[in-house]
């Protein structure tokens, strides 16, 4: 099968490779609402949310004696006491210090792991753990975009909220439950059992739960049995996709794996149908340089959990630029009420309109990147815009230059293409124009800032 690199050497550039692609936004294959996205927002602020995530990731099971040496030499992470009932976000570099991408690790025992997220890091993964010298073995459940008509081995909920902990006791049949940050525990629900990762959202505690994916309707039928006296509301894909935004994740930094020597082998195993081959770029910033893309774990503030308490793979470029390495710093920024009207107004008149702002959630492309300026100077990039119905705002997650990153600036993003849609298929034409915005610490909601700073 042709690779990565066969596709890559059909364009000029893998810009316009990326750039060109029919790709658009990510996609959530569930159903788009249940009620209302509004409400369904609402709900994980409010009272309490079930999500559905059961078909829009890739999980990637390693198993075998030299598990834990594998992801810990890919992990910027320390690994020191994992195991069995353990998780955490594992982060993956190249050797030139540059993002592959991010996901959830889950011990399944202390010599077997589930990674779980968008395509990249699982592709990582299984590259190294296939061309390394690792005693492991791999297997992969694709995402149902990938495998549409294969059946997942596994359902994935996740019950968030403030009355999210007493859906769960009302539904739970089994033992007392496990609700350590990040520690894994188990549950009994319609007399299936799960297993359920402990984390928070929206200020509150909530419980991930998954198991054999025949149990899911079952266990979804009974988690909204014990909450209707709760207020719990199942969400769609719709409120599901603003949820990374008001958390402060940024879900689709370009894996940096396009250029460079260091990833060649890669490239070459990539087929010209994987993740990295078929996805698009798009947005306001554009440079003929793939690497001005790429981002550092600064940028993302994954620098929190970097630890150079073992080797792994890019250790040696983050040392050099921890050293002396201007920094950028991931914000939230509100969107000016005016601005986002006048783009409203002009999809109403007479002429070209600006880039259409989609409610609730305005993805275009996998891996959107929009400008954002102070004056005429570049100081970063957004994505992620969408609209909360919880801050009655539109927000945008951005990574700015330390300067412009106190909270109370005033700067200047983009929207729209520079070419007016020209060169992207998926996209209309349009005129850019300039959206003023208020820099705000990320999470955006105080206190889901408040908890998630206690729980890390």
């Amino acid at each position: 099968m042709p690779s990565l690199s066969d596709k890559l050497a059909g364009y000029p550039s893998a810009v316009t490779m990326l750039r060109t692609a029919p790709t658009g936004r990510y996609q959530f294959p569930i159903a788009p609402e249940f009620s209302t996205w509004i409400e369904e927002v609402r709900a994980w602020r409010e009272a309490a949310v079930l999500f559905d995530q059961s078909v829009h990731m890739t999980d990637l099971y390693v198993s075998g004696p030299d598990t834990i040496r594998l992801i810990s030499d890919l992990g910027i992470n320390s690994f020191k006491g994992f195991g069995r009932n353990k998780a955490k976000q594992i982060v993956c570099c190249t050797e030139d210090g540059f993002l592959v991408g991010d996901a959830i690790l889950f011990g399944l025992e202390d010599d077997a792991v589930n990674i779980v997220g968008r395509p990249c890091v699982p592709n990582w993964v299984q590259f190294h753990a296939e061309t390394g010298d690792y005693d492991v073995t791999v297997e992969r459940d694709e995402r149902r975009l990938d495998a549409p008509d294969a059946a997942r081995k596994t359902y994935r909920f996740e019950v968030q909220g403030p009355a999210a902990m007493a859906v769960l006791e009302a539904a739970n049949e089994g033992g007392p439950l496990v609700t350590k940050f990040f520690n894994m525990g188990e549950i009994t629900i319609a007399g299936r059992t799960a297993r359920t990762l402990a984390h928070g959202m929206g200020g509150a505690q909530g419980l991930e739960i998954w198991g054999p994916a025949e149990d899911g309707p079952a266990v979804r039928e009974a988690l909204l049995g014990a909450g209707r006296a709760h207020g719990l509301r199942p969400a769609g894909g719709r409120a599901y996709s603003t949820a990374n935004t008001e958390s402060g994740w940024i879900s689709s930094p370009l894996p940096a794996v396009y250029s460079g020597g260091s990833t060649a082998a890669y490239r070459d195993w990539l087929t010209d149908r994987s993740f990295e081959a078929a996805c698009s770029l798009g947005g306001s910033f554009l440079s003929d340089d793939i690497a001005d893309y790429y981002m550092t774990p600064w940028d993302l503030e994954y620098d929190r959990v970097m630890k150079f308490d073992h080797d792994f793979t890019g250790r040696a470029a983050l040392e050099a630029m921890a050293a002396d390495q201007p920094r950028r710093h991931k914000v939230t920024l509100v969107w000016d009420e005016e601005s986002v009207l006048e783009v409203v107004r002009g999809a109403m008149r007479d002429g070209l309109a600006p880039k259409f702002l989609e409610w609730p959630t305005a993805h275009y492309a996998t891996h959107p990147y929009d400008e954002v300026r102070d004056g005429d100077r570049l100081v970063g990039l957004s994505t992620s815009a969408s609209y909360s119905a919880n801050e009655r705002a539109w927000l945008s997650l951005a990574t700015v230059e330390a300067a412009q990153a106190e909270p109370g600036t005033r700067l200047t993003l983009v929207w729209g293409e520079p070419e007016g849609g020209g060169t992207r298929p998926a996209v209309e034409p349009h005129r850019q124009v300039e959206i003023g915005v208020t820099v705000q610490p990320w999470p955006i909601h105080e206190a889901s800032r408040r908890e998630y700073r206690r729980q890390r």
